[in-house]
């Protein structure tokens, strides 16, 4: 009996020897190895910033007390704490099991959040850390990466305001084997504000007020949260004065109450405005603002085609360019007045419908164009500086800053526009006079030319139609002669009108400044031109021959009988211009008085044949009348014509010798000298 005790206390001992301590230490941590499994271990004692954990094992754990923190918080673990684990390794080198607090709050987040991804839950995190394309954030232990574009529905400038902050997220991806998770704030954003949209456009209408907080703010206008939806309140409906900028009347974060002005169901845009919720000061503005009345203002905008003055606060008018100065044209309003300038205008127009005020800056100067008008009334002279010097005429400064206009057909009697023009250079002083002053149109015409009366009009007014004048060649054009006349009057002649004969009438028969007798058939003022004729003064001293010495048709040639008009009136006009006095002169004219008695004797026997003629005539009428009479008038008809031949041939020898005569005279009077 004894025996089989000693034997059965043996065998307990043999059989705990027997026993493996690896295999009883595995059945006490769960039978699966405890090496990547989470356990609960007590805090023994908080070293600096190392905390000893007891877990069970042959030796203690030491974990980082930043493990135990949240982001951007202290520790608050202290020693008799108990907390979850995780092994990572058994037995380091140092113979120490190796834990750590963060992979156990991401194995116990991990579990959690699958969950939340597979039910499609949000989840809630904190954003930590930028890094590059985003963000790292805190899901209670697990890691997330929340892309830049996911933070919000817009683009956020300013991360600052979210980090640290805890917000829902909702999980995008997961991958546990790659450790990867992917969250969106922005997802979040959208569905609480399609949830919040839907219950406020349900009630929302025009007209409608709200308070709302400002969201954003950007050049145009600034967006407002209305709790839930966003509104854009433009920045023409924050205030009824003029505002450049909205940051001038309004900050993120400020609230609001604005004014549903318009809104679309189908855009679900949403416009609103603040100034609305104030009273319209463009009422009664027609009547407070009468046309030329004068207000002072404060110039608040300046632009390329004018300014803006402000009359009160939300009324504004605008001063054209045009308005601003009497002088300065096509200049920059800036360089007139600048902003926040304090100046005088006068109102020109009201229109409180498209709430426009037109204002004038220089009605309320003096006018230099009437000033100019009462000191230079027309047909005054000034002197001025050429200030510009165009196509089409000179620029002459006047006083008060004005500038007057000379054309070029003001500028010289003679001279065309062209050359009148050539002669004159910018920065001379000329005289001028005044032609007229339009106020209205703000031109002054000038002339140049009227300073000197008009040489064509003083020649001209005893000169007309028909007159005979003797001119001199200045050019010749293949189409006539351009000649002046006496007293620098031009005058043409055409290439038809050079003579009566048509093989005479060549421009190259004549030479510049030969002299030539042409009758005046026009006389044009408006192009102070003369219009002759050669042909025509020919023709005129045919007719006045033809009617003094005869008809062609007695027997004498065209020539004969302009023969003896030209000598008779050369022999008149050398009786006028000097006297007889020569011995030898007057030897010729009895020499020529001598060869003329046989024309007179000739003379002397037409009437006995011109008796016969008319004999002849009465003859004719009688119808037994002989053949006998007939011949006899024959006979004396030949006889005048030959004694009208002798006659002329007469007058032409006297002719010749009066000539001969005066050339000796001339030779005499030369060798007297």
């Amino acid at each position: 009996m004894a025996t089989e005790q000693t034997n059965t206390a043996g065998d307990v001992p043999e059989a705990l020897l027997n026993e493996n301590f690896a295999d009883l230490l595995d059945e006490s941590m769960g039978g699966d190895g405890f090496e990547g499994r989470v356990v609960t271990g007590n805090v023994i004692a908080v070293e600096n910033d190392v905390v000893v954990i007891d877990v069970g094992l042959k030796s203690e754990g030491r974990v980082p007390a930043k493990e135990f923190a949240s982001p951007g918080q202290p520790s608050t673990l202290k020693a008799g704490d108990t907390v979850d684990v995780f092994i990572e390794r058994y037995e380091d080198k140092d113979g120490m099991v190796r834990l750590s607090r963060e992979k156990a709050r991401r194995e116990e987040a991990w579990t959690e959040l699958e969950k939340s991804f597979a039910d499609g839950r949000r989840v809630n995190g904190v954003i930590f850390r930028r890094v590059k394309g985003g963000f790292t954030v805190d899901l209670a232990g697990a890691v997330a990466f929340l892309p830049g574009s996911q933070v919000d529905i817009r683009p956020v400038r300013d991360i600052a305001p979210l980090m640290g902050t805890p917000q829902p997220f909702q999980i995008l991806k997961m991958e546990r084997n790659r450790s990867n998770i992917v969250v969106s704030r922005r997802a979040v954003l959208e569905e609480a504000r399609a949830e919040a949209r839907a219950e406020l456009v349900a009630n929302l209408k025009e007209g409608q007020i709200l308070e709302g907080v400002v969201k954003n703010i950007t050049d145009y206008g600034a967006f407002v949260d209305l709790g839930g939806v966003d509104g854009l309140l433009h920045v023409t409906d924050i205030a009824w004065r003029r505002i450049n900028h909205p940051s001038e009347a309004l900050q993120i974060g400020q609230s609001v109450n604005v004014q549903v002005i318009r809104f679309n169901a189908e855009t679900q845009r949403i416009s609103l405005g603040m100034k609305q919720l104030e009273a319209d000061p463009w009422e009664g503005v027609e009547s407070k603002y009468a046309a030329g009345a004068k207000f002072s203002g404060r110039v608040t905008n300046i632009t390329d085609y004018g300014a803006f003055v402000e009359l009160e606060p939300g009324v504004e008018g605008l001063v054209h360019v045009s308005e601003m100065s009497w002088t300065k044209k096509n200049i920059h309003p800036g360089k007139i007045i600048s902003t926040s300038q304090e100046v005088e205008v006068m109102v020109l127009d009201a229109d409180p419908e498209k709430r426009r005020i037109s204002l004038g800056l220089k009605q309320c100067m003096n006018n230099p164009w009437d000033a100019f008008a009462e000191s230079h009334p027309v047909g005054s002279t000034v002197e001025g500086e050429i200030k510009n010097i165009t196509e089409f005429g000179l620029f002459i400064g006047l006083p008060g800053e004005i500038d007057g206009m000379a054309h070029l057909s003001d500028l010289s009697w003679e001279l065309t526009g062209e050359q009148a023009l050539a002669e004159h250079t910018k920065g001379d002083t000329v005289q001028a006079k005044v032609l007229d002053v339009d106020i209205e149109k703000e031109r002054i015409s000038l002339g140049v030319k009227q300073l000197s009366e008009d040489p064509f009009e003083a020649t001209t007014t005893q000169l007309k139609r028909g007159d005979v004048v003797t001119c001199t060649v200045s050019k010749v054009v293949d189409n006539g002669l351009e000649v002046r006349v006496a007293d620098g009057l031009i005058g043409f002649i055409r290439k038809n009108d050079l003579s009566r004969d048509r093989g005479e009438q060549r421009p190259d028969r004549f030479a510049k400044d030969e002299k030539v007798d042409a009758k005046v058939m026009q006389i044009d003022r408006s192009n102070r031109r003369l219009t002759l004729s050669v042909k025509a003064l020919e023709i005129q001293e045919e007719k006045k021959a033809m009617a003094e010495y005869g008809s062609s048709d007695a027997g004498a040639s065209l020539g004969d009988i302009l023969g003896a008009a030209f000598a008779q009136k050369r022999e008149e006009a050398e009786a006028q211009d000097k006297p007889a006095k020569k011995p030898a002169k007057k030897k010729a004219a009895a020499k020529a008085e001598a060869e003329a008695e046989p024309a007179e004797e000739v003379k002397a026997e037409e009437a006995p044949v011109e008796e016969a003629a008319t004999e002849e005539a009465k003859a004719e009428e009688k119808p037994k009348a002989k053949a006998k009479p007939k011949a006899k008038a024959k006979t004396a008809a030949t006889k005048t014509t030959a004694a009208k031949a002798k006659t002329t041939k007469a007058k032409t020898a006297k002719a010749k010798a009066e000539d001969k005569a005066e050339a000796e005279d001339k030779a005499e009077d030369a060798g007297d000298s």
